[in-house]
């Protein structure tokens, strides 16, 4: 191909259309932001200096003199509701969606907004009926979302199922561990009311949906146990070291009233011993205590505590240990040791503590739904100490 010289011609052609073309659009910018109210870049600044009380009153301004500004309406519904002033952000989104002239895209995410309001007001009967118009609308997953926490909240557990199902199959990810959760709610309350057989199909949905459910089986001892049949309560107790061995120590003193109910209490001792030779838990050392202390006496119960506290060195060990050594020392050494003993133990009661991995609240009981967060299977079952120690 022959090279021309007056393509040469082209390129500084190309660059003034380039040029011209970029002032335009920059004009165009300038002259957009002109429109613009002040106020809007006043609330802007407002909140990039995390001011949200002054952005609120510059936004309200602005919607006072524009009433069209749908975008200032969400923003300041959010602002509302983030400060706590509810009724305040109920009434934005609410006037949103009596206007009659509100698109429908915008119609859809003023009645989510709404929704969000009434489920932080606490009015579940209004949250509740505005996300359920949102079930056939792009904000589904999300409503369903908030449905699924609206049922946690009261507590309905079939409609609860019903809703983490809904999330699964529309792609939202998995909720087994939660379903199987939701099923032993329902056990649990089944077994309040002396229903043993209805209780266990409930935990046999729950295992189902999650086979590693240490809720599931240590319920299903306990209705083994309220249905009289012991032996078989110790052997759904004792599946819980195939699913999780640190959970055993939720089960330790299940086991150990069980092993004494049949008659077998050194079987017992002995089943436990070996749990806390391979898993440490002072939970399950203060059973075991127990238990030793009963069945081969002080000395025993006291050595126990000596060769766990040199395995795992705690506080929470040394509490116990102290516990133990005044069952053998001398008279005249008893109330300076138990001095040391109060000492320690209030400082290790601090640290008696289970601990949410999720959120961090902490809690003097086993809990497996935060109170704090919410969320299920959040909580070791180790104390905050020994979790220290073992990190």
């Amino acid at each position: 191909m022959e090279f021309e010289t007056w393509w040469l011609l082209g390129i500084p052609i190309f660059f003034a259309l380039g040029w011209i073309a970029a002032r335009v659009d920059i004009r165009e910018l300038v002259s957009e932001s002109r429109t613009l109210p002040t106020g809007y870049f006043k609330g802007l600044n407002f909140l990039l200096q995390e001011q949200p009380d002054k952005a609120i009153d510059a936004f309200i301004e602005i919607v006072k003199l524009d009433p069209e500004t749908v975008e200032l309406h969400y923003a300041l519904g959010n602002l509302f509701r983030r400060r706590g002033e509810i009724e305040r952000a109920i009434r934005v989104h609410q006037n949103l969606l009596a206007r009659p002239d509100l698109p429908a895209e915008d119609g859809i995410q003023a009645l989510y907004e709404l929704g969000q309001d009434y489920l932080k007001a606490g009015l579940l009967d209004r949250a509740e009926e505005s996300f359920n118009k949102l079930i056939d609308t792009p904000y589904a997953a999300q409503a369903r979302r908030a449905l699924l926490e609206i049922y946690q909240r009261e507590k309905e557990w079939k409609r609860a199922i019903e809703a983490a199902q809904a999330l699964q199959e529309a792609g939202a990810g998995g909720r087994q561990k939660e379903i199987a959760q939701f099923y032993c709610e329902l056990a649990q309350d089944e077994l309040v009311h002396t229903h043993p057989e209805a209780a266990l199909a409930m935990l046999e949905h729950a295992l189902a949906a999650d086979r590693k459910n240490v809720r599931a089986t240590m319920l299903i001892g306990d209705v083994h146990l309220a249905r009289g049949d012991t032996e078989a309560a110790l052997l759904a107790w004792r599946r819980v070291e195939q699913q999780s061995v640190p959970h055993v120590a939720l089960v330790a003193q299940r086991l150990m009233d069980g092993y004494r109910a049949v008659g077998r209490p050194q079987e017992g001792v002995n089943l436990l011993k070996a749990y806390l030779a391979e898993a440490s838990s002072i939970d399950l050392l203060e059973v075991v205590f127990k238990a030793v202390l009963e069945l081969d006496g002080v000395e025993a119960a006291n050595q126990v505590v000596i060769n766990e506290l040199r395995r795992t060195p705690t506080l929470l060990g040394l509490d116990k240990m102290l516990e133990a050594r005044m069952l053998v020392v001398a008279p005249e050494y008893q109330s300076e040791l138990a001095m040391v003993r109060d000492l320690v133990h209030g400082y290790a009661q601090k640290l008696a503590r289970y601990q949410c991995s999720h959120c961090g609240f902490k809690a003097r009981q086993f809990y497996w739904q935060c109170p704090g967060c919410s969320h299920w299977e959040t909580y070791p079952p180790r104390r905050t100490e020994e979790l220290n120690v073992m990190t």
